[in-house]
């Protein structure tokens, strides 16, 4: 089988290669998953550079979800229920970016025949990150704001259909002039531009309370840190509090100890793994009925951009990362 490898951490384009590899066969417990598509998230970018909350065991192939389809079982009641079944697959040892993988069963969520491919490899990492940090996490509550960074992002902009879908407000920062347009036109209440640059922040904090008025800042999320997400941190009203999902400058956030003391703010961390890990299996089936309702109305459903062969694999993080690129690339590992 034809899988994407790499030996030691770097550039993306640089250390991956598709080569041949045996077709693994499951243990007790685990199953083998017949991938057909999988995206290319900054997450799997990141793990690839070594600069993820999990390190590589080398060598290793990359791609932390994906849809497939079970077709071996090892063993065990969950692998047998599951066996045959389109699932979506959560993979943080094995990797998606491979033809076959084998992942321990609770790893794998069987999902409607319905839904479009590309979409259900996209299943996890952006929907449920949204859905859950806004209504399980912050629970914002309708007529309130939620900052957050990062805004252009797939993640982001699901974010702000969430917000008509639950009636709360969106203060959405972008970096480049171009996306201001573009997210009023999604349904944006309120666009800053903000670059990063620590002398700015005043100014940013300043736009911030100019657009909120009377109303409290309570919630805030980041996928940035750094400046940004310091920033982010330091425009939240008394009691805010900051969810950090992500760490795409690789730069600590800073903030003012009075902010801690007098203020009371809070900032949290937030991964996805480890939070379905903590769940149940049904707690597991009941999110992705909440997700699938969402994407069969559009609301978490993400633009797919340019679709690659696993032997296209320079190709597709080359365009993954490139500026103003138009939807999420995806891999197209077989045919269903």
């Amino acid at each position: 089988m034809q899988a994407v490898v790499f030996e030691e951490p770097g550039e993306p384009a640089e250390v991956l290669a598709c080569q041949e590899k045996p077709v693994p066969e499951p243990a007790s417990g685990e199953v083998r998953v017949r991938m057909l598509y999988s995206p290319v998230n900054p997450s799997d970018l990141m793990f690839i550079r070594g600069r993820y909350g999990i390190r590589p065991n080398l060598p290793a192939t990359p791609g932390f979800e994906g849809v497939g389809i079970v077709e071996a079982s090892g063993g065990g009641l969950l692998g047998k229920l599951v066996k045959g079944k389109r699932v979506v697959v959560l993979n943080k040892d094995t990797g998606n970016w491979a033809e076959q993988t084998v992942v321990p069963a609770k790893q794998v969520v069987p999902i409607p025949d319905d839904l479009p491919l590309e979409q259900a490899a996209m299943f996890f990492v952006n929907p449920a990150t949204s859905f859950v940090l806004t209504r399980e996490v912050l629970k914002v509550p309708q007529g309130g704001w939620l900052l957050q960074t990062a805004a252009g992002s797939a993640l982001g902009q699901m974010i702000i259909r969430l917000s008509k879908v639950f009636g709360f407000k969106t203060i959405n920062v972008v970096r480049r002039e171009a996306q201001v347009e573009e997210l009023k036109a999604l349904g944006a209440d309120a666009v800053v531009c903000y670059d990063g640059n620590p002398e700015g922040r005043d100014n940013f904090v300043k736009q911030v309370k100019e657009i909120i008025g009377n109303q409290k800042l309570k919630c805030a999320i980041d996928p940035v840190g750094g400046s940004t997400g310091s920033a982010a941190a330091a425009a939240l009203s008394d009691n805010g509090k900051l969810v950090v999902y992500g760490s795409l400058s690789n730069q600590p956030i800073e903030m003012h100890t009075r902010q801690f003391i007098t203020h009371n703010v809070r900032i949290e961390g937030f991964w996805l793994s480890r939070h379905m890990q903590e769940l149940s299996l049904l707690g597991k089936l009941s999110l992705v009925k909440k997700i699938t309702k969402l994407m069969r109305d559009n609301t978490l459903q993400a633009e797919v951009g340019n679709i690659f062969e696993l032997a296209q694999i320079k190709e597709a993080v080359r365009e993954s990362e490139a500026v103003g690129k138009s939807g999420k690339v995806l891999l197209k590992i077989a045919a269903e």
